[in-house]
């Protein structure tokens, strides 16, 4: 029971240090030369613009903790709600002019699949006890069906903020789109990569529709999909922003390029292991490459969660 809690801290205690982390380094990146023609202050109103320049002026009395004149700065509750107000309509407007496109895309499936696979980890450790890897790429911490979820999460109630639709109509949608998610998924991996991740079925999941839907998920989803809407969705995006300075723009490229090139190698690797077993020779160089490096043995050890090829 103590190493069990003793580990969860240290888990804790890692994702906040992770946080801080990314957040740190996003702030180095948003420093810089900016690029031609892209700022932020052209999606916003003067009259946001201002509220901006109060919230942040608030904000840096705060952090002093003293005012001018020596004494201690606290908001009331009528300044707070004013600052939080300010905020909704600066962070909606922003929205209401914001246009996707593939930086935030990115953005979204890179933190998704980073983040959901480390709240898998922790809560299949707490729930029950288990650890184990739940990666879904053959590089780095991912798990890419949480990257996939949160973009289409993302870009569905975009549109549905758009047309102003009501909380249910979010709920039903995102319980469609999660899924359909599963489904699409689960079948895809089992079909062309010979890998089982999770069977409700077999799983005796109460309410299972197929091996990878089952009704309870999808009241799941359905919850998740309107909590992205109200609180997540916006935030996410409005923190993001857009890539305004060159060492955005570059770390986009160059994490586009290593996300590409680690799908890839990840299909490579399991169209190879399901061709080992069946007994077909590498073709080329680079299929005795990875072969080499991505047998059999570090598949199992690295896709500890999965069934392939019907075991390991």
């Amino acid at each position: 029971m103590l190493l069990s809690i003793v580990s969860l801290v240290i888990v804790v205690a890692v994702i906040y240090l992770v946080i801080w982390a990314i957040g740190a380094f996003w702030a180095w990146l948003g420093r810089g030369k900016k690029l031609h023609g892209v700022v932020d202050d052209d999606l916003v109103s003067a009259d946001i613009q201002k509220k901006v320049q109060m919230i942040e002026s608030i904000r840096a009395a705060q952090k002093l903790g003293k005012s001018r004149e020596g004494k201690p700065v606290r908001l009331t509750r009528q300044q707070i709600k004013e600052v939080q107000k300010a905020e909704r309509e600066v962070r909606s407007e922003y929205l209401d002019h914001l246009k996707l496109g593939w930086y935030q895309i990115v953005m979204i499936f890179f933190i998704g699949s980073f983040l959901g696979l480390i709240l898998e980890e922790v809560w299949m450790f707490i729930s029950a006890g288990v650890t184990e890897s739940r990666v879904g790429l053959v590089w780095g911490p991912f798990s890419p069906l949480y990257g996939v979820g949160a973009v289409l999460l993302t870009l569905v109630t975009f549109q549905l903020r758009r047309v102003h639709a009501p909380g249910w109509a979010v709920f039903l949608v995102s319980m469609l789109v999660g899924g359909l998610l599963e489904q699409l998924t689960g079948w895809g991996m089992e079909t062309f990569m010979g890998a089982v991740s999770w069977d409700y079925i077999a799983g005796g999941v109460p309410g299972a529709i197929t091996k990878w839907v089952a009704i309870p998920f999808l009241f799941f989803w359905g919850a998740l999909g309107y909590i992205w809407y109200r609180a997540i969705m916006p935030e996410l995006l409005y923190g993001l922003g857009r890539p305004t300075t060159k060492r955005k723009a570059v770390f986009i490229t160059l994490l586009s390029i290593y996300l590409i090139a680690d799908i890839f190698m990840t299909i490579m690797c399991f169209d190879r292991r399901a061709e080992r077993d069946a007994g077909i020779p590498p073709a080329n160089a680079f299929e005795e490459w990875v072969d080499e490096n991505f047998n059999n043995a570090f598949m199992s050890e690295r896709f500890q969660n999965m069934v392939i090829g019907g075991g390991a």
